[in-house]
């Protein structure tokens, strides 16, 4: 095996070690407070070495999903946090969260998502969840389509950067292997459903627009709206070459939904967000992306 093929084929395993984890912490496997498998039996579940588990949990950390510190392992420490007022939001004891909203979305025959987001990873997750309900045959639905609206790869965007330093083109090249890698995840798993002959329609499209995005925006059926604000962070950002710099970023785990639903009273605060956020997106995807 030469370099570049070692290169990917461990770009694979890492992939597939994260967002393995991602699963397990969106679906509750390891809850908010609970530690992660040590590394070493991490590395010898997937069949991987330990310094691809640790590549893995190193961005786990920098996504805010977790925490490490010698000694003590790898603690859940943030999950995405949802403010509802719908009066029939799915609520945990830790309150509303995405996975079961994301979950109900996907109970319906026919289901659309429209999103709107500076990477895919989150969503990533959360399909895959969905994906394995499907095979599993707890859920029946006959079309999938899924719109997606991500930043244009082509123009420099304000985060994420070296601070100090905003011509240091790194961050901005990991922040769109990232997307890549999640975006070809989403799209294979989604595909494939229609593939296997377990959905009779699949449609996934993804388009580029030339704007930054601050803030993450789910539309689930055309019913439902997850709307948040990107924070910008200070934090330490780990790039390709190992050299651990100082970074403006947004993370998007930091980002509080707030969940909008619309009902039969076309002029409730419900629907008349959720109508107004559809009207949006639908004006960016037809005039703007590409």
């Amino acid at each position: 095996m030469d370099i570049q093929q070692a290169r990917e084929s461990g770009g694979r395993e890492f992939g597939r070690v994260s967002g393995e984890l991602r699963v397990r912490m969106t679906d509750g496997t390891y809850p908010v407070r609970s530690f992660l498998p040590s590394q070493r039996d991490l590395a010898k579940e997937f069949g991987v070495s330990r310094d691809t588990v640790q590549r893995a949990l190193r961005e786990l950390a920098e996504e805010g999903w977790i925490e490490s510190r010698r000694g003590s392992g790898s603690r859940v420490i943030r999950i995405q946090r949802i403010q509802s007022t719908a009066p029939k939001a799915t609520r945990s004891r830790h309150g509303t969260t995405l996975e079961p909203l994301i979950s109900e979305a996907f109970e319906r025959a026919e289901i659309t998502l429209d999103v709107y987001t500076l990477t895919s990873e989150s969503l990533d997750a959360h399909i895959r969840l969905q994906v394995e309900r499907i095979r599993g045959g707890y859920l029946t639905p006959q079309r999938i389509a899924l719109r997606m609206l991500l930043p244009d790869e082509t123009q420099v965007l304000p985060y994420p950067r070296v601070k100090g330093d905003e011509s240091d083109p790194r961050p901005q090249e990991r922040l769109r292997a990232i997307t890549q890698r999640h975006t070809e995840s989403l799209k294979r798993l989604l595909i494939d459903l229609e593939t296997e002959g377990r959905v009779p329609s699949v449609e996934v499209e993804i388009r580029h627009v030339p704007l930054t995005p601050d803030f993450k925006l789910y539309l689930l059926n055309g019913v439902e709206v997850l709307h948040g604000m990107y924070v910008v962070e200070e934090r330490r950002m780990t790039l390709d070459d190992r050299e651990v710099v100082t970074a403006l970023d947004v993370i998007g785990l930091g980002a509080t939904l707030t969940h909008h639903v619309k009902d039969s009273d076309p002029k409730s605060p419900g629907s008349v967000f959720v109508d107004g956020m559809q009207s949006w997106f639908d004006s960016v995807w037809k005039l703007l992306a590409r």
